[in-house]
């Protein structure tokens, strides 16, 4: 899967998390893994001229999805007949609008980004959330994919300090393998 990801909004984010969000929510979504998506981030200038140009609705937002046109929706569902590999679309982050919104939930910005990236995987996906029976599905498809990312990623977390722990202790104890064998014989 080719994820690509352009940081323009002048805020130090961690794009690797990111990536590693997009890629868990379309895998958790079964798409192809030879679909590419490309991820920006952008000022909340830029935001603001691509929601009044796209969504005629004035200043910025948070999160932007464009899928690609030529692609019917309900081929990109991953519960749609034959679906296929395809350039899926963009998605635009605007971390300067998302900072007040992650303030307000309570969590950090990379949280509220991640949120913001699997919302727009779902939106390219043919998810919406116009009608309350689409809000429900969509939010709560989102909501189970950010649990599971945010289990997953704990868990690789966890397993990345206990290998730490345990090449110290190796270490330590001279067990490593970086000792020289013993040449007499």
């Amino acid at each position: 899967m080719s994820i690509e990801i352009a940081n323009e909004s002048g805020v130090p984010v961690d794009e690797a998390s990111i990536v590693s969000a997009a890629r868990f929510a379309l895998d958790r979504m079964e798409v192809s893994p030879l679909a590419e998506l490309s991820v920006a981030l952008v000022t909340l200038e830029v935001m603001e001229d691509l929601h009044e140009r796209w969504m005629d609705l004035p200043g910025p937002t948070d999160v932007m999805a464009f899928p690609m046109d030529e692609l019917d929706s309900a081929v990109r569902r991953p519960d749609a007949p034959d679906a296929s590999p395809a350039l899926l679309g963009d998605i635009i982050l605007c971390p300067g609008f998302a900072k007040d919104q992650a303030r307000t939930a309570g969590h950090s910005l990379l949280d509220e980004l991640h949120l913001l990236t699997v919302h727009g995987v779902l939106h390219l996906l043919g998810y919406d959330h116009a009608e309350p029976a689409e809000e429900r599905e969509m939010f709560g498809l989102q909501k189970r994919i950010l649990a599971d990312f945010q289990e997953a990623t704990e868990a690789a977390r966890r397993q990345h300090m206990r290998r730490s722990t345990d090449d110290r202790l190796l270490g330590a104890a001279g067990l490593d393998g970086s000792a020289e064998p013993d040449s007499a014989g």
